[in-house]
């Protein structure tokens, strides 16, 4: 397995690595694909596609903050995925598909009853023999969450997962977002926010208010104002403290592939978990020096990312 990334030049660099595969990667893909719904254990509703060809095993792909199942990123490791044999299923959170849900809840970085509704639903099918979780940024962390805090109650049809710039410390990672440097990124996300924020107003105008939005200029008042009071947390802290997987990865029992470039501008070093996985041998840490946040760009691959590759050898058992 190849485990150093060596991107060019221009790709050295985690701002650019990072912005890159937003503004230019196509997410140009042949494959057909229907999308279905999983009704939740609270009456709500999650969209998800699948990517289905008739294999014995599945991986289930959980999207980052303020993205979607069909971001390139995401369109991308389902090509690569099912290039390779695999059916894919790759799901929205609550509120973040085409349709707003039904409840006055939104997703959060502890979402992990959503998660384990889905794959439940996947497993009633009766269908696979393997299922593998893929998460990237705020997906890898419902994840490891979901591994660690549901340990004792997981499918042993779940073998593996491999999770890319994972927040293991929420607030650490909020931190850094809040920073000067990370201004452009913070203004993106808040963008996505409002949008998913305006439509929960529209169902719920009297629970939700979005008068003071515009005065929103980081995660910690975005958490405070919006996350903790919708998901019944105290505050901010309360709702990074309770919702980083970072303390829970001692419990997981399932081969885990955690990688995360020392370059990625979303993240502080409390979300390096370096300790967590010496001390616990079902976790590998890859750390390459470049990549940015959910980057590893490989020019000259025919359309692959190193993180494609990467996810789909050490699934394969190849190299680790």
């Amino acid at each position: 397995m190849h485990n150093v990334y060596t991107p060019p030049f221009l790709f050295r660099n985690g701002y650019l690595s990072s912005i890159y595969p937003s503004l230019f990667r196509k997410s140009e893909h042949n494959i057909e694909n229907t999308c279905h719904i999983v009704h939740t254990r609270d009456g709500d509703v999650l969209e998800y596609d699948w990517y289905k060809q008739g294999s014995d095993k599945v991986a289930l792909i959980s999207h980052g903050l303020g993205g979607h199942n069909k971001r390139p990123y995401i369109l991308g490791m389902v090509q690569a995925l099912y290039e390779d044999g695999w059916d894919v299923i790759a799901w929205n959170y609550r509120g973040s598909g085409d349709q707003s849900n039904i409840k006055p809840v939104l997703y959060h970085g502890g979402s992990i009853d959503d998660l384990e509704d889905v794959i439940q639903h996947i497993e009633g099918k009766s269908l696979y023999k393997v299922i593998s979780l893929i998460g990237f940024s705020l997906g890898g962390n419902i994840n490891l969450l979901y591994l660690g805090k549901k340990h004792a109650e997981i499918p042993s049809s779940i073998k593996k997962a491999v999770c890319f710039s994972t927040p293991c410390d929420l607030k650490s990672s909020a931190m850094e977002l809040g920073r000067f440097k990370n201004k452009f990124f913070m203004r993106h996300f808040l963008k996505s926010f409002e949008k998913i924020i305006s439509r929960k107003h529209a169902q719920y105008p009297e629970l939700i208010n979005i008068d003071n939005f515009k005065q929103v200029g980081n995660f910690q008042q975005y958490d405070d104002m919006y996350t903790a009071p919708l998901h019944g947390f105290k505050d901010a802290n309360d709702y990074w403290e309770s919702c980083s997987c970072k303390k829970y990865l001692k419990n997981i029992q399932q081969k885990v592939l955690l990688v995360t470039a020392q370059d990625d501008p979303f993240l502080g070093k409390e979300c390096y978990p370096i300790h967590e996985v010496n001390n616990n041998s079902n976790l590998s840490l890859l750390m390459p020096r470049h990549g940015g946040h959910v980057g590893f760009v490989l020019p000259k691959s025919k359309g692959r990312y190193w993180s494609e590759e990467t996810a789909i050898k050490y699934l394969n058992n190849k190299g680790m």
